[in-house]
């Protein structure tokens, strides 16, 4: 029970921290959004989720691991993967980046790519738990470059 309890405090404060530097305001509405860009409710569905299914596949990939060594990789990739989120939405938003945010969500892509295979050999499980949230990252990617494109240059 113990894990489960940590998983969720460090994804409520990855979603907290990042929705602390979301801000959906005037500079954000004047921005030319693609038609298929999904309506703003759409965001907070999608994250609860994901933040959720990435707290049960970090706490089912620790419990898979075999070593120390391993179950504290594990761990790191998950940190370095929370670290990366709150910086898109840092970039993005506070500092009205969106250009160096697309750079920045490549290497968000390659965390949790990487935290897929790193877990799909102890637990297909927690790997598959992470797909969603690879789909919703290059989702956001692709809209991420769509907004540079209809909005560039920035700063």
């Amino acid at each position: 029970m113990f894990p489960i309890l940590i998983a969720a405090f460090f994804a409520s404060a990855v979603a907290f921290l990042g929705a602390t530097v979301t801000d959906i305001g005037p500079w954000y509405r004047s921005l030319v959004l693609p038609r298929w860009a999904p309506p703003d409710a759409v965001y907070g569905i999608g994250w609860t989720i994901i933040y959720a299914l990435a707290a049960l596949a970090a706490v089912t990939g620790w419990h898979a691991t075999r070593t120390r060594q391993e179950a504290n990789r594990l761990i790191g990739l998950f940190a370095l993967n929370g670290f990366l989120n709150i910086l898109w939405s840092l970039l993005f938003f506070r500092f009205h980046r969106p250009d160096w945010a697309l750079f920045e969500v490549l290497l968000l892509w390659l965390s949790v790519g990487s935290l897929i295979l790193v877990t799909w050999p102890r637990s297909m499980a927690a790997a598959l738990m992470l797909v969603p949230y690879i789909c919703w990252v290059t989702f956001a990617g692709y809209l991420n470059m769509t907004i540079v494109r209809l909005n560039g240059p920035f700063g």
